[in-house]
């Protein structure tokens, strides 16, 4: 086993991207002693990455070319990890997938390190990364499922162009720079609708009920990082025209009485939860934070204690995935699971 510190060899599949880029970088801030760090994507790029200072060429990922590292990042798209994994693991290494491919899988645990650290057991090799926008929620209702229980979350998220990748980004720019330049945007390509100086209620296809792919994820993903399997969740996903951050406008219903005071004070001793107790929290204000952040905490006229609501914004790109990812990699350097 690889003990907490000591080193270890590292793979980013997807290193070019916007969530493997930030890999690298919050790698590199955590200093979680890596030896060695291999990034990869579909095509090769001299140059192409960079870590530590140094200019790194990116490498076409392989089944031969992944075989000698002790922990892969999937960063892209959902074709490479189901590609790649299963002879990783089978092998013995760690993969920490940030794709949809093995979230909702049996006996797989999806893990917030401060949420449910305690799902991962010494056998696991597979971690999935789960949903951003299910991330920042869980992080968010995890110290009132503590301090109160939960019975019914309703949620309406406004999520940021980067969920939709480094072309999201583009897009949305390209959108706004011709809005200011008066010339004629260009048609969306990844976004149901222009975004710029938009709002678009459409994340992920609708199915037959109307409820979009993300929306499902929120729920589902939902109940299994709180372990509450039969919690009623109802979630309306908006893409909104800001960068990096998403924020959610949350309605909860505890099962039992509980206070502002009370909820105010599981906030502020919750590790990754930053509690505005008065003001207003903007995504533009958190674009680079760890944290997800919390304000407007409320409790419904003549809910007898029991109906709250607040307001949470989180860096989708950060908390949302990579350092979420990181810091899984994080737990089990901690717990001496990572092997050699």
């Amino acid at each position: 086993m690889v003990e907490g510190g000591k080193i270890v060899t590292v793979a980013v599949v997807g290193a070019t991207g916007a969530v493997g880029e930030t890999i690298l970088r919050v790698l590199e801030e955590r200093d979680l002693g890596v030896s060695d760090v291999g990034p990869f994507a579909s095509r090769a790029r001299e140059g192409g990455s960079r870590y530590r200072g140094r200019d790194l060429d990116v490498r076409v990922a392989s089944d031969e070319a992944l075989r000698d590292y002790d922990v892969v990042f999937f960063a892209g798209g959902e074709n490479a990890s189901e590609r790649f994994a299963t002879p990783l693991i089978e092998r013995g290494a760690i993969v920490i997938d940030n794709s949809a491919t093995f979230r909702m899988r049996d006996g797989v645990p999806l893990v917030i390190p401060e949420v449910n650290a305690h799902a991962v057991r010494p056998e696991h090799r597979l971690f999935p990364v789960a949903n951003c926008t299910a991330i920042i929620l869980c992080s968010a209702l995890a110290p009132i499922r503590d301090a109160a229980g939960l019975r019914r979350v309703r949620v309406a998220t406004y999520q940021a162009a980067s969920g939709a990748g480094r072309e999201g980004l583009d897009e949305l720019l390209a959108g706004e720079r011709a809005l200011a330049l008066g010339e004629a945007e260009p048609q969306p390509r990844v976004f149901a609708r222009a975004l710029a100086r938009n709002a678009i209620p459409q994340v992920g296809a609708f199915d037959e009920r109307g409820e979009s792919g993300e929306e499902l994820k929120v729920r589902e993903e939902t109940r299994k990082m709180l372990d509450l399997p039969g919690l009623a969740v109802t979630a309306t996903a908006v893409r909104v025209p800001v960068r990096t951050a998403h924020s959610e406008a949350v309605f909860v219903e505890t099962e039992r009485a509980v206070s502002v005071a009370e909820l105010a004070h599981a906030f502020e001793g919750t590790s990754g939860i930053v509690f505005h107790a008065t003001g207003v929290v903007t995504p533009r204000e958190v674009e680079g934070s760890d944290a997800v952040h919390v304000a407007r905490l409320r409790e419904e006229d003549a809910s007898g204690g029991t109906r709250f609501a607040f307001w949470c914004v989180g860096d989708q790109l950060r908390k949302g995935a990579a350092t979420n990812a990181v810091a899984i990699l994080e737990l089990l350097l901690a717990k001496g699971y990572v092997r050699s």
